[in-house]
């Protein structure tokens, strides 16, 4: 039984110091944060477009997960579609919710205001 062809099966597989084994491995997580703005400028773009939703987060200065949240509402303002399974944005779509969010905005008031004139006291 003992040939010179035949290995034994630690042999065979290597050794397990010359396979190389990470020490740690760890998960890549989202960054969940708010993208930096946008480096383009949606108005010089044709409506036609589409944005990624990281581009249109950009935009909109909201996070891509917020995004996501709103994806699941079907009656959501901020309109999209699925092309090869990625959400897609026009740029015209943007555009209308970005429109629309600026006239639902009112003027904000502070917050010690009164809405008769009067300071607040202390």
């Amino acid at each position: 039984m003992s040939g010179k062809d035949e290995k034994a099966p630690i042999e065979a597989l290597g050794s397990p110091s010359s396979r190389k084994m990470p020490r740690t491995t760890k998960r890549g997580r989202k960054n969940r944060g708010v993208p930096p703005p946008a480096t383009f400028d949606i108005d010089t773009l044709p409506g036609s477009s589409n944005l990624t939703a990281l581009e249109a987060a950009a935009i909109i200065r909201r996070t891509p997960g917020a995004l996501e949240q709103w994806r699941r509402d079907p009656n959501h303002p901020l309109k999209w579609r699925y092309v090869d399974g990625r959400p897609l944005y026009r740029v015209d779509a943007v555009r209308d919710y970005l429109a629309s969010r600026d006239k639902a905005t009112k003027p904000s008031q502070s917050h010690n205001a009164r809405g008769d004139g009067r300071a607040a006291r202390p």
